[in-house]
């Protein structure tokens, strides 16, 4: 069993910015360079999402596909991390980052909440490439970090090849809004039965299902619960009820004196 690394404290106190401080109207796409530099700028936490280039670099994308955010067709683990620093974000005035580039905008002044995407494809044990890249970048960061997935089997990798950074699992309700996922998959995890194992100190958990006993459970045995994603203040007042902290994204979450 993985040992657990604690969650720093300010993951629990300042609001996470979901994908960054990301608004395109404003030339600041998710997970962009823009919206990274917005977030640190207003004090937030940001969280990212992490996908591999060709070559194996960790790139700060949501999609496996390119289309949505740049127009370009194609999966991102096509092209090599040079061509996609080239492809332009949709609204934004650069390409794709890296998360090397992300950790020096950064720079350790805000915290930095990573998720790993899932690259088996159904959750499963076809994970570590993308694990051992990212542990690599992160070495010698001072910043606060933490790191999660929706899968546990990315999150035990993780602890294996960073033990000494915080490290947790994203979940939800699996419903049937999660039809790429088999029904086995999905049953399984709902319960979240890997927390002990992989060493997980925090879950950022679905917010419309915050209310689940497992929630309650895993927060009464010490968990850190955040939880995504909050769009308006009217679901952040219901979410911090059973949420230490939120991830939210298209206003302005108020920072705690």
């Amino acid at each position: 069993m993985a040992q657990t690394v604690p969650l720093p404290a300010s993951f629990r106190r300042l609001p996470i910015a979901h994908r960054a401080l990301h608004d395109r109207s404003a030339g600041r796409p998710e997970n962009s360079r823009a919206a990274v530099r917005a977030a640190v700028a207003a004090g937030y936490g940001i969280e990212i999402d992490i996908q591999p280039s060709g070559d194996g670099v960790p790139m700060v994308f949501h999609d496996y596909d390119l289309h949505r955010l740049t127009g370009h067709g194609g999966r991102i683990r096509a092209h090599s991390a040079r061509d996609l620093g080239a492809i332009r974000i949709l609204d934004a005035e650069d390409g794709i980052p890296t998360l090397a580039e992300v950790l020096e905008i950064v720079a350790g002044r805000v915290p930095l909440l990573i998720e790993v995407k899932d690259q088996d494809g159904d959750m499963g044990p076809g994970v570590g490439p993308l694990e051992h890249a990212i542990a690599q970048v992160l070495a010698g960061y001072a910043g606060d970090v933490a790191l999660m997935s929706f899968n546990p089997h990315s999150v035990a990798a993780l602890a294996a090849l960073a033990p000494g950074v915080a490290r947790g699992i994203t979940t939800s309700a699996y419903g049937e809004d999660w039809p790429l996922l088999s029904r086995a998959a999905r049953d399984r995890l709902r319960g979240i039965p890997d927390y002990d194992r992989v060493g997980a100190s925090f879950i950022s958990h679905e917010v419309a299902d915050l209310a689940a006993p497992r929630v309650a459970e895993l927060k009464a045995a010490g968990a850190a619960i955040l939880c995504w994603t909050v769009r308006s203040p009217e679901i952040e007042a219901k979410a911090r009820r059973y949420a230490d902290n939120i991830t939210f994204e298209g206003y302005h979450a108020a920072i705690p004196a």
